[in-house]
This record gives C-alpha cells, structure tokens and sequence, in this order.
C-alpha cells in the first residue's frame, strides 16, 4: 500500500485536482480512523480516487468531479466498527449521507460529486440509484479497493505462517502430479 500511495503522491496533476481537500485539517483526521483492515479512511479514499481519475480520464469522464468526490466519499469521521449513540442504522446504509453532509460543510460541492458521494454504497442501498456514469465509477472501484485491501490483509497474514508456506509447496506438487 505504501509503494502505491508513494507512486500516487507522484502524480503531480491529480495531486493538484484534490490538494485543497487532502490539506484539509477535517479530511486530515481521516488518517486516525480505520476503513478496511489496516487501511486508514484517508489512505481508501486516496487510493480509490486515484483509480476513478485514471479510469474517468481515459474514458473521457469528468475525471475532476470524480477524484475529489472520491477523496471524500468516506468522510464520516467515526470507528464504524464501534457503536455510535448519534447514529441511526447500520453503517452500510448511513455512513454515504454522514460523509456527504460532512463534505458540504467543508467545500463547495458540484451536483455530480454530491451523487457520487451519496450514491456510492449502490446496489446495498438499493434504492439510492446513481445518476452519473462518474457515480458507478466510484461504485466499483470502492468495491475493488474494499477486497484489495482485504486480500492483502489475508496476504500478510497467512504468508507470515510457516504451515501455510508449506500447504503452498505440498499443493504445487499436487497439482504437478495431476
């Protein structure tokens, strides 16, 4: 994650596109909250609006819109995994609307980026259906970023033990004698 989030900061055009927001003392403290695993909400994010960028860019999207509503599509600012008093409903189902009301507060958003905020948990909530192509953009690759993330996290964890090194070798030579 470190290597991908060091080759991002080098992209010196989309670090221009979110600046503002990444600076932001708010959007900052992201960074003190876990999203998937060990990845903070900040790193998702960064990560996530990365991909839409490339993605929107090369398919002539609005790839602006897209990277820095992505940036904050996850801008709730609480530990989802422990019970909130203020909050009604599963996180699932909330934390799109939390993070949207939280971004308005802080920037000036456009109607495409304030979809692709709310709409980004589609087709769990069912029947927030996005309006932009940009939207669904967000929708996959937050998708793709939740199961990287959590495949990498298995990764670290079961390559670390020994037995598991072995069921690697005793399946290759399975496979072989097959």
């Amino acid at each position: 994650m470190d290597e991908l989030v060091n080759k991002i900061y080098e992209d010196t055009e989309f670090i221009n596109i979110i600046r503002d927001i990444i600076e932001n003392e708010t959007v900052q403290k992201m960074k003190q909250y876990r999203q998937h695993y060990e990845t903070s909400c900040f790193d998702h994010c960064l990560v996530a609006s990365y991909y839409c960028y490339k993605f929107c860019k090369k398919h002539n999207l609005d790839y602006i819109s897209c990277a820095r509503a992505a940036m904050l599509h996850d801008l709730f600012l609480y530990d989802w995994r422990k019970k909130q008093p203020d909050r009604k409903g599963l996180h699932a189902f909330t934390h799109a609307k939390t993070s949207y009301s939280n971004a308005i507060k802080l920037f000036d958003l456009n109607e495409k980026e304030k979809d692709i905020i709310v709409k980004h948990m589609w087709p769990v909530t069912f029947f927030s259906f996005p309006k932009h192509r940009e939207s669904f953009v967000l929708t996959m690759v937050d998708k793709h970023c939740a199961i990287n993330e959590a495949i990498c996290q298995m990764h670290k964890q079961y390559s670390n033990k020994r037995i598991f090194r072995f069921a690697y070798v005793f399946l290759g030579l399975l496979i072989l004698k097959v």
